[in-house]
């Protein structure tokens, strides 16, 4: 969730020094990007595979376990942080270069700390599950009670709510279940962005030097649609059958600062797809700036402009907490490592789960994508419409495999179609680019051509499974907890979704 901050109330000051500093802050970008001083300038993509993988706790009758805190008391490991609701935490997966067979190295190794972690949180009754959004969350889960102890959790909460004014509201129409003709509706409000911790994603990252930026944030853009249909993984909230990838409206409503009548002005949201194709990485920052007021006015003593002068790299702390309550689903990163600043995209597209093997499939195909797509003799943005991927995410992960995407020179197509046609190539070309061995590339891209040869999604498997169920006679709450009693078995074995049994 980004930098820890402590609890406060914020002065009309408070807010006028931080616009200040964020603007210094873009202006620092902008002479760091006309002076050359970021320290990847003049190199090619260098894919350090990164994740963030949030994690879902339950109990032994399935139910979200309220125990972040005891949890990781108990595992005892500072990979593993708390999340915004007490019923997650995430792991931070350390980079490493996506060449040879890392990949398969960074697959064995967050297994067994996964499996470690699951024996040592299983001590205090509680277990993990790697999923998009936990299937047995309900209404009464997501009240202010349940925010975590970090003050920054609460301060955020109080400062979204303050700027809507009014209770959150959550109101989505679904995807019909089995044969039903008629989706479910959920609407409802609550007092807290909770909702936002139901959307438990896996994040990664790319750094990039500063003049591939655009071109490697553009291609991500693109691709959003195709990567949620093939990994959606979220397709229940609340006891409702909404989407197959629901994290993505639950996300854009839980953080929504707007009420109604700012939202029928255009105001633009916090989770943001964007508007337009961008020719350098400083059209996201000055967007940030211009359209976003102060979450968290939080300020530092240091002047960006003169630490320049002084020959420093500045950390630039307010524009990167301004940007971090900027949920854009490619964003871009500022950081400093040792002294040396760097730029990341990070995509925030994919959920958590099934497995560990499917995680590490989804990741492959992402960067092989955007690799392939950088690579190619003319870009596929040039011949796309940026709206045209805005409606490729929402009916991606509206409809999963069942949705119509476009793509340029074939028209309306079918993600898997898509995929096993056009994609799939593309990507083994990008990952071999990048020195992805054949024994890895193999590996994990034909985990991708699986799912789309027998359309079986986290998300389709969750909801055959369910309508199973319940055409069983169980009810839906009963039907939801068997569902991911199964799940849990299933993702501890660890074969890919697209072979478990239904």
């Amino acid at each position: 969730m980004g930098t820890d901050v402590s609890s406060r109330e914020f002065t009309r000051d408070d807010r006028t020094r931080f616009r200040a500093q964020v603007h210094r802050g873009t202006d620092a970008i902008a002479r760091m990007l006309a002076e050359n001083m970021f320290t990847d300038h003049g190199r090619p993509p260098e894919p350090l595979l990164g994740m963030e993988v949030e994690l879902n706790l339950i109990d032994r009758a399935m139910n979200p376990a309220m125990a972040n805190t005891t949890t990781l008391a108990a595992i005892a490991d500072p990979d593993y942080q708390t999340e915004l609701g007490q019923f997650n935490i995430e792991i931070n997966v350390a980079p490493r270069p996506l060449v040879g067979d890392e990949t398969i190295t960074l697959e064995q190794a967050l297994r067994s700390s996964l499996n470690r972690a699951e024996r040592q949180a299983a001590a205090t009754d509680t277990h993990l599950v790697m999923i998009g959004m936990l299937p047995t969350l309900r209404t009464e889960h997501l009240g202010h009670q349940w925010i975590s102890a970090n003050p920054r959790y609460d301060l955020l909460n109080q400062q979204i709510v303050a700027a809507r004014g009014e209770d959150i509201e959550i109101d989505i129409d679904g995807v019909p279940l089995a044969d039903e003709r008629v989706g479910e509706r959920l609407h409802t409000t609550t007092d807290s962005i909770l909702p936002e911790a139901a959307c438990t994603s896996v994040q990664l990252h790319l750094r990039v030097a500063p003049e591939h930026f655009a071109a490697h944030w553009n291609a991500a853009q693109a691709i959003s649609g195709v990567q949620v249909a093939v990994a959606a993984n979220s397709p229940f909230f609340a006891e409702h059958a909404l989407w197959h990838e629901s994290r993505i409206p639950v996300f854009e409503q839980a953080t929504d600062t707007r009420p109604l009548e700012l939202k029928n002005q255009g105001v633009r949201p916090r989770v943001w797809f964007g508007e337009r194709w961008i020719t350098t990485i400083f059209d996201l920052f000055e967007e940030n700036t211009r359209y976003f007021p102060a979450l968290l006015p939080v300020c530092s003593d240091d002047d960006p402009l003169r630490q320049l002068d002084a020959g420093e790299v500045p950390g630039l702390d307010e524009l990167r907490l301004h940007n971090g309550t900027i949920y854009r689903w490619n964003r871009p990163v500022y950081d400093v490592v040792d002294g040396h600043a760097h730029l990341r995209i990070e995509n925030r597209v994919l959920p958590a789960g099934p497995t560990v093997l499917d995680t590490m499939s989804n990741a492959a195909l992402y960067y092989g994508m955007v690799r392939g797509l950088v690579d190619a003799d003319r870009p596929l943005w040039s011949r796309m419409s940026f709206n045209a991927a805005s409606e490729n995410l929402h009916s991606g992960a509206r409809d999963g495999l069942d949705a119509q995407l476009y793509w340029p020179d074939i028209g309306w197509v079918r993600p898997d179609e898509l995929i096993l046609r056009r994609l799939l190539p593309l990507a083994d070309r990008g990952l071999d680019a990048f020195g992805v061995s054949d024994k890895a590339r193999s590996r994990y891209l034909s985990v991708i051509e699986g799912r789309c040869l027998t359309r079986q999604t986290g998300a389709a498997w969750q909801r055959q499974t369910v309508s199973a169920r319940e055409a069983a006679g169980d009810s839906r709450p009963q039907a939801l907890a068997g569902m991911l009693r199964d799940y849990a078995v299933l993702m501890h074995e660890g074969e890919p979704v697209h072979t478990w049994p239904v």
